[in-house]
C-alpha cells in the first residue's frame, strides 16, 4: 500500500473516532445522573476525541474539544483543569465569528467550569452572559441543545 492511501486511510479513522468519542462524551455529559463506570467512559471519550482531533483536525475541531474537555472536567468537579480549558476556548470562541448556539456553549460551559474552580466571580458573570446567551439563539432546537448542558451549571 502507498504512504499516500495510508495516510489518508489513517486521517479518515482519526475523524471517525474523534467524532465518535466527541459524541460518546456528549451524551453521556448530559445525562442527570451517572454511575462511576459512565463518568470514566465520558472522560475517556472526551480526552480521546480531543486527541485525535490533534492529530486531524482544524483549530475550530480542537476548540470544540476542548469546549466539551471542559464541561466534562467541570462535570466530575475537576475545577482547576476545567477552567483551564474554558479559558482557551473561550479566548477563541470570543475571538471569532461563531453562530448563536456556540456563543450560548462557551458561556454555559465556562460558568460551570468557574463554579468547579470556585472562582465565584466568574462564575457569576459567566452565567448572567450564558442566560443572556441562550435567549439570543433563535433556532428552538439548538436552543434545547445548549439548555440540555446549562441544566447541570449551579446558580450563582
Amino acid at each position: 500500500m502507498n504512504d499516500a492511501k495510508t495516510s489518508e486511510e489513517a486521517t479518515a479513522w482519526h475523524r471517525r473516532f474523534a467524532a465518535a468519542g466527541n459524541n460518546r462524551a456528549w451524551d453521556v455529559s448530559e445525562q442527570l445522573t451517572r454511575n462511576q463506570a459512565e463518568d470514566e467512559e465520558m472522560l475517556d471519550a472526551a480526552h480521546a476525541s480531543a486527541w485525535h482531533w490533534a492529530k486531524v483536525g482544524s483549530e475550530l475541531n480542537r476548540m470544540r474539544a476542548t469546549l466539551l474537555l471542559a464541561e466534562v472536567h467541570a462535570l466530575l468537579g475537576f475545577g482547576h483543569s476545567a477552567m483551564t480549558y474554558a479559558e482557551q476556548m473561550r479566548t477563541y470562541f470570543l475571538g471569532v465569528q461563531s453562530p448563536a448556539s456556540e456563543v450560548a456553549f462557551v458561556h454555559v460551559v465556562h460558568a460551570h467550569a468557574a463554579s468547579a474552580a470556585r472562582e465565584t466571580e466568574k462564575h457569576r458573570a459567566s452565567y448572567g452572559q450564558a442566560l443572556a446567551a441562550i435567549e439570543a439563539v433563535s433556532n428552538e432546537e439548538e436552543k434545547r441543545i445548549v439548555a440540555r448542558t446549562f441544566r447541570h451549571v449551579p446558580k450563582p
